[in-house]
């Protein structure tokens, strides 16, 4: 199934899945796999000067996300997967790259759904994406959660996190423009509703498009050098609604985006294995 077909697919199916799903929900998933995926070069390239990256000689540590997304988009646009595939939000994720990744090398794509769990907004999905080598060595590997909204027995509680870190310094400031989503949609493929148009984000309780998570973590990551062998977890705490102006700010080990006012959008943390 092409990766179009599966979101329009999805997008069918979306309205009669069950909310919130029952315990047993994920008992049927499959796991995909696709072998000796090679990025396309055009794309690759697209990619890396709209995130920020210039033409590096290795694949950017979120790529390998985009070259399981079609796999992704099928287990979730099929029957068996227990959430809705339109408005579904991106709330986090962990990517590690075990060793560095060449252009020409080709890669083993395997994707699964790991898991389900409530989420005081809905449910979430958990999904995982591994890359190997054809004599089966792990390269790379990531775990999403997936958020699909709804009604909730503590949806109207506010939730603070007192834990959160003081802010920390800043770097740089972007502007991202009102199309970005159609333009990283493109090049990614992923072109939920929620990213493309106020029209079409608006019935997913957004007033304006939003920015994919994985953009906005991308851009960060291209600001760091980061090493062969690594580890990065990133949760998306809040919309980047488009337009926007976004703050880029680091320390060490810890990186996040956040509006000019201090709300964050993204936290995270790089390590090193």
């Amino acid at each position: 199934m092409s990766l179009p077909l599966a979101l329009a697919t999805g997008a069918l199916r979306s309205p009669f899945k069950r909310l919130p799903p029952t315990p047993a929900a994920l008992s049927h998933t499959a796991r995909l796999h696709r072998p000796a995926v090679r990025p396309d070069p055009h794309r690759l390239h697209t990619y890396n000067h709209l995130c920020g990256y210039g033409t590096p000689e290795t694949i950017p540590l979120p790529y390998p996300h985009l070259l399981g997304f079609p796999l992704a988009m099928r287990l979730m646009a099929a029957p068996a997967f227990p959430l809705p595939l339109l408005g579904l939000v991106h709330t986090r994720i962990t990517l590690t790259r075990h060793h560095p990744l060449a252009p020409a090398d080709p890669l083993d794509l395997t994707v699964h759904v790991t898991g389900l769990s409530p989420h005081h907004r809905g449910t979430e999905a958990t999904v995982t994406t591994e890359a190997h080598s054809p004599d089966g060595t792990l390269l790379w590997d990531s775990t999403s959660a997936y958020l699909a909204r709804h009604p909730t027995p503590d949806q109207d509680q506010e939730r603070t996190d007192r834990s959160a870190p003081a802010p920390l310094p800043a770097l740089a400031e972007w502007r991202l423009p009102p199309d970005l989503g159609r333009r990283y949609g493109a090049v990614s493929g992923d072109r939920n509703p929620i990213h493309l148009h106020p029209l079409t984000a608006r019935p997913f309780g957004f007033r304006r498009p939003i920015a994919h998570g994985m953009y906005t973590l991308a851009r960060c990551l291209s600001q760091q050098q980061l090493p062969d062998a690594v580890q990065v977890e990133a949760t998306f705490t809040a919309p980047v609604p488009l337009p926007a102006t976004a703050v880029y700010a680091a320390d060490h080990q810890a990186f996040e985006l956040r509006a000019p006012d201090g709300r964050a959008h993204l936290r995270g943390t790089v390590t090193i294995p």
